[in-house]
């Protein structure tokens, strides 16, 4: 019986791992055919270059000052880098309407959640902060960004600026 159960979760621990490096795999592959689309709005085209440096970046980073650690952890950024991609566009989209302060409001929440919630702590600011001080950048954030704290953080500046 004990037999039985060892096998299971080794078996699921392994189909999770599976499962967590193919998320990250489909997030990068997504964002790469949306730059290679020769049919891509220049602004689509702007944000999903970010997605794949960033996810490069992650994984680059990831082997050099985490090598033990867990595919699950590569997943879960890459996971919480789209949804923080798409809360931004959102969030953009939603707030057109309103004053160009306003506005500038929302950039600088989720500019400010980038790069405040880093991951690595890499001092080289030229690679990291590349996007960041391009002022013609849709995605003005941080490379070294801890995506799962900066979608609280970023939820959070939008709820006070509500």
């Amino acid at each position: 019986m004990k037999k039985i159960i060892i096998t299971t979760l080794l078996l699921l621990a392994t189909v999770n791992t599976v499962f967590a490096q193919e998320i990250y795999t489909e997030v990068k592959k997504m964002a790469q055919e949306k730059v290679d689309d020769p049919n891509s709005a220049p602004i689509v085209k702007n944000i999903n270059k970010f997605k794949v440096d960033a996810l490069n970046y992650m994984a680059m980073k990831m082997r050099e000052q985490m090598p033990d650690s867990s595919a699950v952890l590569l997943d879960n950024m890459a996971i919480s880098l789209h949804n923080f991609i798409n809360n931004y566009t959102r969030d953009l989209v939603s707030c057109s309407q309103q004053p160009a302060a306003y506005q500038t409001k929302v950039i600088s929440a989720y500019m400010d959640a980038s790069y405040s919630n880093p991951l690595f702590n890499d001092s080289d600011e030229e690679v990291t902060l590349a996007y960041f001080i391009d002022g013609k950048s849709v995605t003005r954030f941080s490379l070294d960004t801890d995506w799962r704290r900066a979608i609280l953080a970023a939820e959070a500046a939008m709820k006070k600026l509500k």
